[in-house]
């Protein structure tokens, strides 16, 4: 890969530089030259071109754009869950899109977190359930993901609402406990679509304040994808997805 002088206005000022291709990979999240379009018919829309972008530790990140703009698709590339059309992604230094469906998924789980506009908790499983599941996932043994589960729930606020289910918890805490199961497994990144969408402005201020403390607290990244000014206005920078092309807003 070769490098250009110029790096995309997307990128943060550390990347600025001539080697700006090759420093991407020391991002904990990065792509290049992602593309991606969908089919309606014969006719091809296209959503992302060429788009470059790069999170670093501890970095906040907002994007936004119009609905429909591809916010959602950009995320679900990054993340490993929809297949770039071209490009280059790499999470915590690894190309995802080159690894086996197997290998992808453990990375995923390894190196990212999840939090969606709706909190996709299972209603079966406790709050502490819920938030162990990723660690379950890989296989790690069940007292020992509780505990950690439990950790996390006590961070976010919900100590005391450990042994509730979904139906139980406020949409504020459940979405709190969605966070706190993106985190358990202390990801490079954590990607966000929407967190604040589904809640009242109080919830919402809530759950602002509790993603700035965490990160204060332990550096985690964060690329949210958000329509709330006031969330975006907090996140230290903020890009817009206009026409497939991601360029600071």
């Amino acid at each position: 890969m070769s490098d250009a002088v110029v790096a995309p206005a997307s990128l943060p000022a550390s990347l600025q530089t001539a080697g700006w291709k090759t420093a991407l990979q020391e991002a904990g999240l990065s792509c290049y030259g992602l593309r991606k379009s969908y089919w309606q018919g014969p006719l091809e829309v296209p959503v992302l071109a060429d788009v470059d972008l790069a999170v670093m530790a501890g970095e906040h990140i907002a994007v936004m754009g119009a609905s429909g703009a591809g916010k959602s698709t950009l995320l679900h590339v990054l993340g490993g869950l929809d297949k770039p059309d071209a490009g280059i992604v790499t999470v915590a230094g690894d190309a995802i899109w080159s690894l086996s469906e197997l290998a992808r998924g453990r990375l995923r789980n390894r190196a990212l977190g999840f939090v969606y506009q709706f909190h996709h908790l299972l209603q079966e499983f406790t709050a502490q359930e819920n938030v162990a599941m990723p660690l379950l996932i890989r296989r790690q043994e069940r007292e020992s993901a509780l505990a950690e589960a439990a950790k996390w729930l006590e961070e976010v606020g919900l100590g005391h609402r450990m042994t509730h289910r979904p139906g139980e918890l406020s949409g504020g805490e459940r979405q709190r406990a969605a966070i706190a199961r993106a985190l358990v497994t202390q990801p490079a990144c954590v990607l966000m679509d929407e967190p604040t969408g589904n809640l009242d402005r109080h919830s919402a201020g809530r759950i602002q304040d509790l993603l700035m403390d965490i990160s204060k607290r332990h550096g985690t990244a964060f690329l949210v994808v958000t329509h709330d000014p006031d969330l975006a206005a907090r996140l230290g920078r903020v890009l817009r997805l206009t026409d497939g092309v991601l360029a600071p807003a």
